[in-house]
């Protein structure tokens, strides 16, 4: 047993140590499926106040497990929390997502980035984990997270969201060395604030590497794998004692799952495009795998819920190293009712993969 944890089987899969059933989290648990979130993030005013809020962005971390059997909690927090702090003025408008009122469009202002102080400029966050840590008691493992470096230079670069990733992916092919200048800050950024999250209380880590698959072959380890690989050996591995494992999620990145897990991650994230039975046949056993259920199972019935489940652990197959999860994040539209039967589902279903 993980010091201090009730239950630790997410720790022991990710190092692929035995369980006894395969654990499940859910990528954006705490969110707006819940009515009990969405009437937290009413009382909080706006989304990003809602961040602001060590005890109600516990509140809302806590939530899902309130309801659901889930096998960790995560911070709740934002990707974009990093870029907020550089001083880009974030905001978030209905219908529209993520906004930002100085999008990076030269190379001067990517020379003046500064490189936010986790418990400066970030504070709030650093409060929000301790205060999770803390109510969360050895529950269940709390895992950080940030956004990979490109993912958050493509947000930084375009002012928002978008389809044609035109800013980004101009600043790449025609100033290739302002794009690594920008990406390199930003690799300093991200281990400094993954760092204070495990120093106040963050006993796993997650990158998400949203739109890393949008890139070729060559530009995704060039711009993205690089510095997501950098982040990896800066990241602090054991902290009081305990071991802390590091996920890395790239959205449609399961074609390069080799490369990933050459980085020296002890998980990757796979999305629902690729077979995990074929992936683990692959890798062996250099990395666990987390995933990779559609999303869009969950607007199904009860039993082609659990039919996918099954088919999910069957391709997996026996023994540890399998986080179950969703491919990306859950829809807000999901009934709750769902999640209760995915969660059951995955936990009596996969026992069988774990006996003796």
């Amino acid at each position: 047993m993980t010091s201090g944890l009730k239950n630790d089987r997410f720790i022991r899969a990710i190092y692929r140590e035995p369980v006894d059933y395969t654990p499940i989290w859910i990528m954006r648990q705490a969110g707006r499926y819940l009515p009990e979130y969405r009437a937290v993030r009413a009382k909080a005013g706006s989304f990003m106040d809602l961040c602001h809020s060590a005890d109600l962005a516990c509140e809302v971390t806590l939530q899902p497990l309130e309801r659901f059997d889930l096998d960790a909690a995560i911070l709740f927090s934002d990707i974009l929390t990093v870029p907020d702090a550089m001083g880009l003025g974030l905001s978030f408008s209905a219908g529209e997502g993520p906004v930002f009122a100085r999008p990076l469009r030269s190379r001067s202002a990517i020379e003046q980035l500064p490189i936010p102080d986790p418990e400066g400029e970030l504070r709030y966050v650093m409060d929000a984990v301790s205060t999770i840590r803390h109510a969360l008691d050895g529950r269940v493992p709390l895992i950080g997270f940030s956004g990979s470096p490109w993912t958050l230079a493509t947000y930084m670069v375009e002012g928002g969201s978008t389809k044609e990733f035109a800013h980004i992916k101009g600043l790449m092919y025609s100033d290739p060395t302002s794009a690594h200048l920008l990406l390199d800050k930003l690799s300093d950024a991200v281990t400094d604030y993954l760092n204070a999250q495990v120093r106040r209380g963050a006993q796993a880590l997650m990158i998400f590497d949203t739109w890393g698959g949008v890139l070729s072959p060559d530009k995704y380890r060039e711009f993205s794998l690089r510095y997501m690989e950098k982040i990896v050996s800066g990241l602090i591995r054991n902290h009081e004692g305990q071991r802390i494992p590091v996920i890395l999620f790239t959205k449609g990145g399961g074609q390069w799952a080799q490369h990933i897990a050459d980085t020296g991650a002890d998980g990757i994230g796979l999305d629902w495009t690729v077979d995990i039975g074929q992936i683990r046949q692959t890798l062996g056993d250099q990395v666990a795998l987390q995933g990779n259920l559609d999303p869009s199972v969950l607007y199904a019935t009860d039993d082609i819920i659990e039919q996918e489940v099954a088919r999910v652990l069957a391709s997996y197959g026996h023994g540890s190293g399998h986080v179950f999860n969703l491919g990306h994040g859950i829809h807000q539209h999901i009934d709750p009712a769902r999640v209760e039967t995915l969660v059951n589902a995955v936990h009596r279903l996969s026992r069988p993969y774990h006996s003796t």
